[in-house]
């Protein structure tokens, strides 16, 4: 091979495209920040840190990433953009050297019953083709090996439109691997009749248990007495067969009651339409106690829970069939798929092998594909989106990351480290927006954001190296070396939750005593069973209360006063003191403005392009009427009331003449989960990850149990609000609580009374107790993954 000699010896000029090497935000207004303008550097690992509340996402997700996602869907054709999603333009002035943004976020993956792991990240796709070129006995192409295609059959006369018109003979057939049992979902609901009714009573007699159903007045329950299928006057365990088949599965007639005709249908399809077929998150808080009792989901007997017809289960590749694929662990199915050798699909088979080793490298190698995508933490969920990305050939794009140590063991927060610089070496320009040192300690760059939350934050405090940082006087800088130090006492248990023979998931027949009346804190690396354990085997009865990770769902109209119920005793109180009804006070009822329905602003629809929001011009984007706004309250309208900060609320109804007790009360506990400056009627839409997980918390908190259950509760929390967490916990345990906190946070584990330690590694290599004992005995012992890292961290 040959190449041309250079003559020329002389230093060339820069090039015009590598002066290009930073990506420039200058007057970004998002959210809450305040004329932001900030260089960032590109092909380098950037760290954003900051409290919870200061910015971080509003910066990096709401500004850089939407903006290049905005610019590349508007390369396309309009027609194309009409079926994307449309996004706005950022509050911002210039955006400069932006590049192709991929966002790896922590939205919990679809929680539909038929999206599963595998689903979720094409391997299923790719172990269909396998088994449809090499099973034994061969069924059909890659969709008889599926569980959400259904076999279909048709035959019959269609006339085809070409010249002239012509009826012609036509058969269909589509082999599809579902279960028909199921339809693909692996569970068979039941409704368990003895929360419906009392059968040693009549219908006359009150026998309905369901909610909102009384014997005397309801127009339903007069249905069922007066159908005249059953006698209402006879216990309904005294029915006669027929009798019970009319009153349970009855087809839809019409009966006469009280001289108005109703429809009378079973009570089985009657509760099927009108609970089962509601969104259940929806559903008010005695409403969905009722479904959760009432519907049991068994696993479905014709396919054992494979989800797959008999046909798909019967095709095998050696002794291996795809239901037995897909329930094995992903490290032992790569070693399966490595034992292949098969040239006619050899492609395919090196695709397959890359995405399950990349499941191995990222820590999730103790999944199985069969795993129902909506049971996946959101550090889980966050993993798996990122395997897509770990093989890729792209270079000079941006990675955008929130917080990918969530749900990590500290034995795992290297491995993800790794993954980041490793994306960062090929070239690629990496933002995280992360609170955890470890993560923060590998930065080239980092950008601290605050100094406080919310309208106290939005601003650039700090710019430089990890270095810098510690000696910045920012609150993450002065926060970045804290450690907590173990307790030199712990409470004493006053008794035991009794947990025998678990075996939810991977947990091998556990036996363990989980003390009460203090903070016990349930440990181990990701997938060891610590969920399984504690949500799998503590019943979820009227004495606990569980704070799981599940998103809390809101609509722009939707904010802290409505989602925590103080707007009820507020209302009230406005309505009670100026003598009018408490629904004008409520923007989504009678009092809203008519021009923008209580939404504060006009929303225009433009097709393909970003819509537009306008302030209301009639309300002002009060939201409310200009005659309710009359009304006033301790000297406020129900406007400034909804613009107060939480902190300037709990003084407000504390005390003088606005005092409100009811309200007061659910204000200090959103003051205690460290939201106080959140403002009452702040969009949820617009709250960070850290901020919804507190207000849940603080919600939660209202509600009487003896048992708390918390799910890595310092989630999205800044170093420094750790600590105030930690006093959370503290005043719920003196005030006689039990605390059972599923944890990764080391500052949490040194401040417990009592440790339970999972291991030793995940999947079929964890569920077993290694550690039970105080954290300076687990210290001392060293004895597991977790005793060393936590003994690193207070440093012995």
């Amino acid at each position: 091979m040959s190449s041309a000699k250079r003559t020329d010896t002389r230093p060339a000029a820069p090039h015009a495209a590598d002066s290009h090497d930073m990506i420039r935000v200058h007057g970004a207004r998002e959210n809450n920040l305040k004329d932001v303008g900030i260089e960032i550097p590109k092909r380098r690992l950037t760290v954003f840190t900051g409290v919870s509340g200061s910015g971080k996402s509003s910066l990096v997700f709401n500004t850089i990433a939407a903006e290049s996602q905005r610019l590349i869907n508007e390369t396309y054709s309009a027609f194309v953009q009409g079926f994307m999603p449309t996004l706005a333009r950022p509050e911002v002035d210039v955006l400069d050297g932006l590049t192709t943004a991929i966002i790896v976020d922590q939205q919990r993956m679809g929680a539909d019953p038929r999206s599963t792991v595998g689903t979720a990240t094409d391997a299923n796709a790719m172990l269909r083709i396998l088994f449809s070129r090499l099973g034994d006995p061969h069924i059909g192409p890659p969709s008889a090996y599926s569980f959400n295609t259904a076999s279909v059959r048709a035959s019959g006369a269609i006339t085809v439109e070409r010249g002239s018109k012509k009826a012609v003979k036509a058969t269909y057939e589509r082999t599809g691997g579902m279960c028909t049992n199921c339809e693909g979902r692996g569970k068979v609901s039941d409704i368990d009749l003895s929360q419906l009714y009392d059968d040693s009573k009549s219908l006359a007699e009150g026998a309905f248990t369901i909610p909102g159903w009384k014997s005397d007045s309801q127009w339903t329950v007069q249905v069922y007495a007066q159908s005249g299928f059953v006698d209402p006057h006879k216990p309904i365990r005294e029915y006669t067969e027929k009798e019970l088949r009319d009153f349970l599965y009855g087809e839809p007639v019409k009966v006469k009651v009280n001289g108005v005709n109703l429809t009378y249908e079973g009570l089985i399809p009657k509760i099927q339409k009108s609970f089962l077929s509601k969104d259940k998150e929806s559903m008010q808080p005695h409403i969905r106690a009722f479904v959760e009792r009432a519907v049991t989901f068994t696993t479905c007997p014709e396919c054992d829970g494979t989800r797959l017809s008999e046909g798909a289960r019967s095709s095998r590749i050696g002794k291996i069939s795809i239901a037995d694929a897909c329930a094995m662990e992903i490290r032992d199915l790569a070693e399966w798929a490595r034992g292949l050798d098969e040239p006619s699909v050899a492609p395919l088979l090196t695709a397959l092998r890359d995405t399950l080793d990349s499941f191995v490298e990222i820590g999730l190698g103790y999944l199985s594909l069969d795993r129902p995508a909506g049971t996946l933490s959101g550090g889980e969920a966050q993993r798996v989106k990122m395997i897509r990305h770990l093989g890729s050939s792209l270079t000079d794009t941006t990675y955008v990351f929130d917080e990918p140590t969530i749900g990590l063991h500290p034995h795992d927060i290297q491995r993800m480290n790794d993954l980041l610089l490793r994306l960062r070496d090929k070239g690629n320009t990496v933002l995280v927006v992360e609170h955890k040192p470890e993560a923060i300690a590998i930065a080239d760059h980092v950008v601290d954001l605050g100094p406080g939350a919310g309208t106290a934050g939005g601003t650039v405090c700090f710019e430089g190296t990890v270095e810098d940082l510690r000696s910045a006087g920012t609150v993450t800088g002065r926060h970045l070396d804290d450690r907590s130090s173990l307790k030199e006492t712990v409470r004493k248990p006053t008794g035991a939750l009794e947990i025998r023979g678990a075996n939810t998931h991977n947990l091998q027949d556990v036996d363990v005593d989980i003390p009460l009346g203090v903070l016990c804190v349930v440990t181990g690396v990701a997938g060891s069973g610590k969920s399984s354990l504690i949500h799998g085997s503590v019943p979820a009865g009227a004495d606990v209360v569980a704070v799981d990770q599940s998103p809390i769902k809101g609509s722009r109209r939707s904010n802290p006063a409505t989602y925590t119920g103080l707007l009820d005793p507020i209302r009230k109180a406005f309505a009670k003191a100026n003598g009018v009804k408490p629904a004008l006070f409520s923007a989504n009822s009678e009092g809203a403005c008519p021009t923008c329905n209580g939404a504060g602003v006009i929303y225009t629809d433009l097709a393909m392009m970003a819509g537009v929001a306008s302030p209301c011009e009639d309300c002002e984007g009060k939201r409310f009427q200009p005659s309710v706004l009359e009304y006033r309250f301790g000297g406020r309208d129900i406007s400034e009331v909804l613009a107060m900060s939480v902190a300037q609320a709990e003084e407000f109804f504390g005390a003088g003449e606005a005092r409100t007790p009811a309200a007061h009360k659910i204000l200090q506990r959103l003051a205690d989960v460290g939201l106080g400056y959140l403002t009452l009627g702040q969009p949820l839409t617009t709250l960070s990850g850290g901020e919804r997980q507190r207000l849940k918390l603080a919600t939660h908190m209202g509600e009487k149990g003896g048992v708390y259950v918390l799910d890595e509760p310092t989630t999205g929390l800044h170093l420094a609000d750790v600590e105030q967490l930690l006093g959370l916990l503290d005043r719920l345990v003196d005030a006689g609580k039990s605390v059972i906190v599923i944890e990764h946070h080391q500052a949490v584990m040194a401040h417990a009374d009592w440790i339970i330690d999972l291991g030793p590694g995940a999947g079929h290599d964890g569920g077993r107790i290694v550690f039970e004992g105080t954290p300076a005995d687990l210290v001392a012992d060293r004895s597991t993954l977790t005793g060393e890292h936590l003994a690193a961290y207070v440093g012995t």
